[in-house]
């Protein structure tokens, strides 16, 4: 049985899929799986333009997809919830968060038993940290953990501090780094950043890192020639309080336009976890 929706998509219509693979960095379309699982048409509680940016995670036996979802009324993002028994097949089930300024990229996670949220509220001048109280239908604002207009903030826990980049650029060419001791505690801009200055192909963030095989991959939006082209994958070398250094993965990009269909004009997100039985499972966003 092939699952998944074939709705027209109207040009230039953002919409999700799911890749899965042997390798986090070798992923591609599974044959049950029509993509994209999730579109505007998906949307019954606002008018929809399009869905894009999408994170997700398990916790028991079901799956928890969190995107953002274009309002095309307001024409501010909000964030969407669909949730899934195998990853695979999703329902759409409502909007979840929203804000008198535009959201998008919810990059969710996990801590000390909370669920936690910091989604894109370059709108809002501050990247804001979110709780769950009954999740996953229902957050609450906790606080901003620094000022300023930054698109795509990404959050990961590594080597016993959490780490966060962010691109403070309307360009798409700079992408800045923070450290903290916890997520809800006061973050610190590294010695080093911007570590990425004057480069729209490799600096604003495509996704959530993925610590793999002892390290960390960076996914990057290639923003060259235009916005939401491809994604690309670095390999994070060093990274202390003090340093930082990566280089590009020998399997980068690893996502791109096709030239047809769904995903024919590009691709710019990307969001991998573990499934078992060496197999990893990603959602992705592109455009038709």
């Amino acid at each position: 049985m092939q699952v998944g929706r074939s709705r027209k998509l109207e040009p230039g219509s953002w919409s999700i899929g799911i890749y899965a693979g042997r390798s986090p960095l070798q992923l591609a379309p599974l044959p049950k799986i029509i993509n994209p699982v999730l579109t505007a048409w998906d949307v019954k509680d606002i008018p929809a333009q399009y869905v894009a940016d999408p994170f997700m995670l398990q916790s028991g036996s079901s799956w928890y997809m969190f995107f953002q979802v274009m309002n095309a009324a307001t024409r501010c993002g909000e964030i969407g919830l669909a949730t899934s028994r195998n990853g695979l097949s999703w329902q759409y089930q409502q909007i979840v968060l929203h804000e008198s300024f535009g959201m998008s990229f919810p990059c969710v996670f996990r801590w000390n038993d909370d669920f936690y949220m910091i989604p894109e509220t370059a709108q809002a001048g501050a990247i804001r940290l979110y709780r769950a109280v009954a999740f996953p239908r229902q957050w609450e604002f906790v606080r901003n953990l620094t000022e300023g207009k930054y698109a795509d903030p990404s959050v990961f826990f590594f080597q016993k501090r959490w780490w966060m980049f962010a691109c403070p650029s309307t360009q798409h060419d700079v992408l800045c780094l923070y450290y903290s001791d916890s997520p809800t505690g006061k973050w610190v801009q590294h010695p080093r950043s911007p570590v990425v200055s004057g480069n729209n192909r490799i600096a604003r963030p495509g996704g959530r890192v993925l610590p793999w095989n002892g390290g960390l991959i960076r996914f990057t939006q290639d923003c060259y020639p235009t916005y939401g082209k491809q994604v690309r994958a670095f390999r994070i070398t060093e990274l202390t309080p003090t340093t930082y250094r990566e280089e590009e993965a020998p399997e980068s990009p690893i996502l791109g336009a096709t030239g047809n269909g769904w995903n024919g004009f590009g691709m710019h997100h990307i969001d991998i976890h573990y499934a078992g039985n060496s197999r990893w499972l990603a959602c992705v966003d592109a455009i038709s």
